[in-house]
């Protein structure tokens, strides 16, 4: 097992690999993206974790950079380049694709993002 040194780690990109984001290339994706990282020599700037399911599955393919708290959808391996040069080495977000943004200490819901379901709570025992 690796254990990583993150103390130059600027962002840490969560993918989502679960079922809906996996029918929707979700592998690729994730593929895309560390590629990408690579290429552009950005290791030790930016961390990845393939996650299962966010949640967001009507967004799928979810990815979610922190630790601003943006979270991205229907994001395709094309779109690797962009998130990572234009987004995460460059500071400027890709808005055409934002499902939420956490911002004045709550999610904001973009334009085109699902609405969602809220979730019931368990029962206590």
């Amino acid at each position: 097992m690796s254990t990583w040194d993150l103390t130059k780690t600027k962002h840490h990109v969560f993918i989502c690999n679960g079922g809906s984001c996996s029918k929707m290339g979700g592998e690729e994706v994730t593929l895309a993206i560390r590629q990408e990282i690579q290429r552009q020599q950005a290791d030790d700037l930016i961390h990845t974790t393939r996650t299962r399911c966010n949640g967001r599955c009507e967004d799928a393919c979810v990815v979610i950079v922190y630790p601003e708290g943006t979270w991205y959808r229907n994001l395709q391996p094309a779109d690797a380049a962009a998130l990572v040069g234009q987004h995460l080495l460059a500071g400027k977000p890709l808005d055409h694709l934002l499902s939420h943004r956490y911002a004045d200490g709550s999610f904001l819901r973009m334009e085109g993002a699902a609405k969602g379901t809220f979730k019931r709570s368990i029962p206590s025992q």
